[in-house]
């Protein structure tokens, strides 16, 4: 894996990846992004076309890519034979097959129902706990839990709530009391609203 470049005067990448595929690498995956951007501004798709069209070895687009929709646009965009996502499934992890189903049939799935997403949070939940133990895993779990909240309601009364406890087993309680809260609104987890993936490349 590497990114475009170190900085917007030095896009190294095209040059990087045919020597990479000279000594044998096998595939090749592009962050569109410089070294110097960190994860500022736009992916550059165009410096993942490039290489694309000079390299043999299979190619694989990362960068901004949260949604179906982008997916499809980042795939037309660059040629590349497959894709990488990584903070979109930061408390997403089922946007994977969203994808994949919006690529094979054109058509979005409907958002995970609560039931599902209730068993999944406590699952991950405890087992982070068991991981990282009571005292780091009581901590750690908190941007988890941030992530997967992410545009659902009440989010930020829940998170505060969350970033006072210091107990594993009153963090669970205090996430199931919020999905009990959220099955009463409804069936299904609310789409995720604000998406830069809802619009076309144009740059």
């Amino acid at each position: 894996k590497m990114r475009t470049g170190w900085c917007a005067s030095q896009r190294n990448a095209p040059q990087l990846a045919l020597a990479a595929q000279d000594a044998g690498v096998q595939m090749l995956t592009i962050h569109g992004r410089t070294r110097d951007q960190g994860y500022k501004g736009l992916a550059e798709y165009d410096t993942i076309a490039h290489i694309k069209s000079r390299v043999d070895v299979p190619v694989v687009a990362n960068g901004d890519i949260d949604s179906p929709q982008k997916a499809r646009d980042v795939l037309s965009r660059t040629g590349a034979d497959a894709l990488m996502i990584g903070r979109a499934a930061q408390g997403r992890p089922w946007i994977f097959r969203e994808i994949q189903h919006f690529l094979q049939t054109g058509q979005c799935l409907a958002p995970p129902l609560w039931a599902e997403v209730r068993r999944l949070l406590l699952d991950h939940l405890t087992e982070h706990h068991s991981l990282y133990g009571k005292y780091t895993g009581v901590r750690s779990a908190r941007k988890h839990l941030a992530w997967y909240v992410r545009g659902w309601p009440q989010a930020e009364a829940f998170k505060e709530r969350i970033n006072a406890i210091e107990d594993t087993q009153l963090q669970i309680q205090a996430l199931q009391e919020y999905l009990n809260e959220m099955e009463t609104m409804g069936d299904r987890v609310p789409e995720l609203q604000g998406q830069t993936a809802q619009a076309m490349i144009t740059t």
